[in-house]
């Protein structure tokens, strides 16, 4: 069976990016378009690697990413946001509760969204794991 990856994210245009992004790899993706959809498939489909959106309507990825330190802190969370700077405040205070993430600013390519993948899941020296074309 394939990693999971879970893509949290209130645009579909950003989770559709992200499907397509990794369609060709061995990664099993899935999507949630709320935080509360999210961390409901967190608990139940135990993924491998989160990419999080910030700025979501109702919760927000840094309550969602506080949410799952609590149930899920074994898996690794990659916020991917175009909202840094206006989340900067709440960020560090995640970082000062120990609650570990890594930050990536959007808009991110297909490519880069593979090697984060790669990078998490496979460790440094990963090899390319991108099915057969």
């Amino acid at each position: 069976m394939g990693k999971r990856i879970l893509v949290i994210d209130d645009e579909e245009s950003v989770r559709d990016a992200f499907v397509l992004a990794l369609e060709e790899t061995l990664y099993e993706v899935d999507t949630a378009a709320s935080g509360t959809e999210g961390l409901e498939k967190a608990l139940g489909w135990h993924p491998d690697l989160i990419f999080l959106d910030l700025r979501m309507p109702g919760m927000d990825g840094v309550e969602v990413l506080r949410r799952l330190h609590q149930c899920c802190r074994s898996i690794p969370v990659y916020i991917v946001t175009a909202f840094y700077q206006e989340y900067l405040k709440p960020l560090r205070q995640v970082v000062d509760e120990g609650i570990p993430f890594q930050l990536a600013k959007k808009p991110l390519s297909g490519e880069d969204i593979r090697e984060v993948a790669r990078g998490v899941l496979e460790g440094p020296h990963a090899t390319p794991i991108d099915a057969p074309g």
